[in-house]
């Protein structure tokens, strides 16, 4: 064995950089976040090569004192505490005082600063962790900090480095993280000499996403606004429309820190369970403030990860946040139309936009002067009776057909108004239909739309996701208006309501009905048995039979009478009354089997919840013809449901098309 020896100051400083300095995002990291702490509000980071070669960070912050910038170079020196006691309350983002002695053990860094109070700036150089230079210039206030040739002198770190394209990715991704964490601060992003991002520090976090996601993102959001316990969570998330195969539209922030936490993670995903897919993930933009008593962030020297004091409050505090976002909401998906159709439609309302703003053509300017001229003769030939009563009935065509005749210059696209033949009269106005709204004549609705084009209102909406709005499509009023057409593929049901086609799915939204319904069976304690005869004879193996020793007074609480027959065989005498239908033992094995995967003992709800879930199988298949009858009483359950648009599983038990859209595809519209 080798004798223990003390290593050097140069080979403690590059294991730990190591620890901190793990690519040129580490680099870049390290220094937003000191900029972040000394109160910067607009920052710059500008890199090349994928921040290999070449890393600048400036900030107008509070900058360094010339005396103690050799100071902050060195090892656990730091400004962030004072003593051990400040760990539990620590406010800022940095707090270790090893980044910049990392970060100039591998690299060549030149720091150019100013303080407030100081006539003079300061250049300080440092290469490989040995200081070269330091001198006074003139610079602004705030700090420059430029890291050259990461890992020149360790060139075994630098082999396992991606390539630039890859390291210059994961810088971009870091500084959108920290710009989303931070939306009060500035932040430009500069990549190979091109402006990739440039936030304008307006505090406006639906701005910041905009900016960074574009307008499909930020389109299907709900606010988030929620008191939890001490701390408070702020933010959007997204609807599950806007669902992805990945986390990484999952972006939480503590106290202003972008963080990884499998506990936060959970949370999100479990209240979104009831709207989304299973392996599908949603986006979410949450801020979540906590007092730093309460947490721990000196877990691991990158500080991206942390530990709660109370893990399971935040993880139930959280999740029913979430979960009051979304709930009574309408969220029912609409079929769109696709891109390419999309762009043609912005294309075809771009020349309607042309169209109105144009004048009309000379053949209509010239109709319109001969019937002024016309007007103007009658009213100067002698008042005898036949021409004093054709000179009234043009009088009342007259007034009839102004507002209509300005409102056709002003579009200027609209078929000519025909010229009123001789002793014709122009009809009265059809009445509205007081009791069904949507039920007008094509001339009144023509004309409406007419004036609401011009007006630049009444354009079709891009398609999303549905909205909560006064009369939702499962509400009690909308629902006297509902026309319920028919069945197809003797699957979904047909569903015409404001000018809307409603495609529903039987199965799916049965299975919503008995999951929702077995669960609040669950919390009133409210349970119907079914007795059977003769009772089913279970004969289990070893795990079988030690999961349903250790869940039986759940079976017997959701319904179930089951005792023991001899050996390892159990007999059941009676099963909940809504899974009479398909009380066999294959489904007992199959509940047995899904306790066992992961549910954890003493966590009643998740063993209820997965038994709960077994009762969709007694609902209603697909392929199977219903009458009228049983879907108009599947909708009237579907209105009591607290989420009535997605099944247990994720699937939405509702879609939607506009008329717009059904009228787009047969080219009623082009």
């Amino acid at each position: 064995m080798a004798n223990i020896t003390v290593l050097d100051q140069n080979t403690i400083n590059k294991i730990a950089a190591g620890e901190v300095v793990e690519r040129p995002m580490s680099v870049v990291k390290e220094l937003l976040e000191n900029a972040i702490d000394a109160k910067a509000t607009a920052i710059t980071v500008e890199i090349k090569d994928g921040g290999i070669s070449f890393i600048r960070v400036t900030d107008n912050g509070c900058g360094i004192p010339g005396e103690e910038i050799p100071m902050a170079f060195l090892r656990h020196a730091t400004s962030k505490i004072q003593s051990v006691e400040d760990l539990f309350t620590i406010s800022s983002l940095g707090f270790r005082g090893e980044a910049l002695a990392s970060i100039a053990s591998v690299s060549q860094v030149e720091l150019i600063t100013k303080t407030a109070a100081e006539l003079t700036g300061f250049r300080y150089q440092i290469e490989g962790g040995l200081e070269k230079s330091m001198e006074e210039v003139g610079a602004p206030e705030g700090t420059t900090f430029i890291a050259r040739n990461l890992f020149y002198n360790t060139p075994a770190r630098k082999k396992f480095l991606k390539t630039a394209a890859t390291e210059g990715a994961h810088v971009a991704g870091l500084v959108e993280k920290i710009a989303m964490s931070h939306p009060d601060i500035s932040i430009r992003f500069i990549q190979n000499n091109q402006n990739k991002l440039h936030t304008s520090g307006n505090s406006n976090l639906k701005d910041m996403i905009y900016t960074i996601f574009g307008r499909e993102i930020a389109a299907n959001l709900l606010p988030v606004d929620q008191v939890i316990g001490d701390g408070r969570v702020t933010g959007f998330v997204g609807k599950p429309v806007i669902a992805r195969n990945n986390r990484n539209f999952e972006n939480y922030f503590i106290n202003g820190r972008y963080i990884k936490s499998s506990i936060i993670a959970k949370a999100i995903e479990e209240a979104y369970k009831p709207f989304m897919m299973q392996h599908k993930y949603p986006f979410v933009m949450l801020h979540i403030t906590m007092e730093p008593e309460t947490l721990d962030v000196n877990v691991h020297p990158t500080k991206m990860e942390l530990r709660f004091r109370d893990g399971e409050g935040v993880f139930v505090k959280l999740r029913d946040a979430v979960s009051q976002a979304l709930a009574h909401r309408e969220l029912i998906p609409k079929a769109e139309l696709s891109r390419a159709q999309r762009t043609e439609r912005r294309e075809a309302e771009r020349e309607r936009e042309r169209a109105r703003a144009a004048s009309p053509e000379p053949f209509e300017k010239k109709r319109i002067g001969l019937y002024e001229q016309t007007l103007k003769q009658l009213t100067s030939m002698p008042e005898d009776g036949f021409l004093k009563e054709g000179f009234e009935r043009e009088a009342r065509a007259e007034r009839k057909l102004t507002p209509l005749r300005s409102q056709q210059a002003s579009i200027g696209t609209n078929p000519p108004i025909p010229f009123p033949a001789a002793g014709s009269t122009v009809p009265d106005a059809p009445e509205v239909l007081a009791d069904r709204p949507e039920q007008k004549t094509a001339a009144e609705t023509s004309g409406q739309s007419s004036l609401a084009e011009a007006s630049g209102q009444g354009r079709p909406a891009e398609p999303s996701q549905m909205e909560l709005f006064d009369e939702k499509f499962l509400g009690k009023k909308a629902r006297e208006r509902h026309r319920l057409i028919g069945q197809l593929f003797d699957t979904y049901w047909l569903v015409e309501y404001n000018q809307q086609l409603f495609i529903i799915d039987q199965h799916a939204a049965h299975e919503k009905v008995l999951f929702e319904r077995t669960m609040a069976s669950l919390k009133t304690r409210d349970f119907g048995t079914q007795m059977i005869s003769p009772p089913i004879i279970l004969t289990l193996s070893m795990n079988e039979e030690l999961l349903m020793k250790q869940y039986m007074d759940y079976f017997q609480g959701l319904g179930f009478e089951i005792e023991h027959f001899g050996g390892r065989e159990y007999a059941v005498r009676g099963v909940p009354a809504n899974l009479f239908s398909i009380a066999k033992r294959e489904l007992l094995l199959e509940m047995l089997d899904s306790l066992s995967e992961d549910t954890q003992a003493g966590n009643p709800d998740l063993i209820y919840e997965k038994v709960a879930s077994m009762s969709c199988k007694a609902a209603v298949k697909g392929n199977h013809a219903m009458t009228f009858a049983e879907a108009d009483a599947l909708i009237d359950q579907l209105l009591d449901m607290e989420n009535p648009y997605a099944c247990p599983h994720g699937r939405p038990t509702i879609i939607s098309m506009s008329k717009y859209e059904l009228e787009k595809k047969f080219k009623r519209i082009v």
